[in-house]
């Protein structure tokens, strides 16, 4: 093992932003977090299509920095996409791209780019690629996944990376284990997902990206099915796809994602953006609330994470509704970068192993059933 300090970028691609920092063993060097509005990427009909983009945009970051992508030592992304997988780090080879590129875990959403991001990189300069707790994780009980139509199952589609870190970090400063703690995390941004961890493992939450849930900047949550069905009748299913992850939202009612816009309308008292904006917050709390029904109310504290969380008034919106659920702490932004960083950095020492992409599901099916 060599003694020579390690650079490693983490590269985050979100639904409104790509953000990177490049580390230097456990320093960081610089971080970025470049905002796009939603029309700019809906320029691109497809997530995959935004891939020349979103490199361009950290190879600029880099020349910005004088930072020489070919001394980097590992690229590191956040992911998705592919078939369901275990949590943990794992190296990213040639099946873990395709499968993220052809989405055969069936979410459409730009945090596959990490993946993508990182092997067109590691490729490019010769160097080792990996992710982290992609939104694929599935950790779900068997309770969560059936629905009411035969073979539709839900799965895990949420932040697990940002969520997973939160909730390690928060135990430790309890004094214990996340694998001895129970808790409801919140991920607020623009996307927003919501998620049971018990003890350690995330048995539930909501398929964010799938239209399930609160409605988002850019997603439009849950529907009522029927009126839905009525809507496409004059609307293309591209369309409403589309929705689900990039186009619905804030997007839908004011043509933006941008959440300082609306929020500064709010702040105007415009009736509109208020009733759209308390909206999105109580849907959240209604979230919590299914959350704490599937740790059977015990839960040791609610979590708020996210970039959202930077404004007070969500904070305060969810305390009223809430508060008498468990104790709740604010993590504004997210601690996915160093989540991301840290482990890669244990594999190029040698103290940590990482793990190969199966390519199978975790979860294919209930035994012994005909469910």
């Amino acid at each position: 093992m060599s003694d020579r300090k390690k650079k490693i970028l983490a590269i985050n691609p979100g639904s409104t932003s790509t953000k990177v920092t490049l580390f230097l063993d456990e320093e960081e060097l610089f971080e970025r977090n470049i905002f796009h509005d939603a029309p700019e990427l809906l320029k691109y009909p497809h997530v995959n299509d935004q891939l020349p983009f979103r490199c361009e945009v950290i190879l600029k970051t880099l020349k910005e920095e004088r930072v020489d992508p070919a001394e980097i030592d590992a690229f590191v992304g956040r992911g998705g996409s592919a078939c369901t997988q275990p949590g943990g780090l794992t190296r990213i080879d040639q099946k873990l791209y395709d499968d993220t590129v052809a989405a055969v875990g069936g979410s459409e959403h730009p945090a596959k780019l990490g993946v993508m991001i990182a092997w067109t990189f590691a490729q490019k300069y010769g160097k080792e690629a990996y992710t982290l707790n992609p939104t694929n994780v599935d950790e779900y009980c068997d309770l969560a996944r059936l629905t009411g139509i035969k073979g539709i199952y839900r799965v895990s589609h949420s932040h697990v990376l940002n969520q997973k870190a939160v909730a390690d970090h928060h135990a430790g400063l309890m004094g214990k284990r996340y694998e001895d703690c129970n808790f409801i995390v919140a991920h607020i941004d623009g996307g927003i997902t919501v998620s049971a961890h018990d003890h350690g493992r995330m048995v539930d939450g909501n398929m964010g990206a799938d239209g399930e849930g609160a409605f988002t900047p850019t997603r439009i949550g849950s529907l009522p099915i029927l009126q839905l069905l009525d809507y496409l009748k004059t609307h293309e299913l591209g369309e409403v796809r589309l929705a689900c992850a990039r186009s619905g939202g804030f997007v839908q009612y004011f043509g933006t994602a941008n959440s300082d816009t609306i929020h500064e309308l709010v702040e105007k008292g415009d009736k509109k953006a208020s009733l759209v904006w308390n909206t999105m917050i109580y849907q959240i709390c209604k979230m919590i609330g299914e959350m704490s029904a599937v740790l059977c109310g015990k839960v040791d504290a609610i979590l708020l994470t996210g970039g959202l969380m930077r404004f007070d008034d969500i904070r305060e919106g969810i305390e009223r509704r809430c508060g008498f659920i468990a104790p709740i702490s604010v993590y504004p932004g997210e601690m996915e970068q160093e989540a991301l960083a840290l482990p890669v950095l244990q594999a190029l020492r040698g103290e940590r192993e990482a793990q190969a992409y199966s390519g199978e599901n975790v979860w294919n099916g209930f035994d012994g059933t005909d469910l």
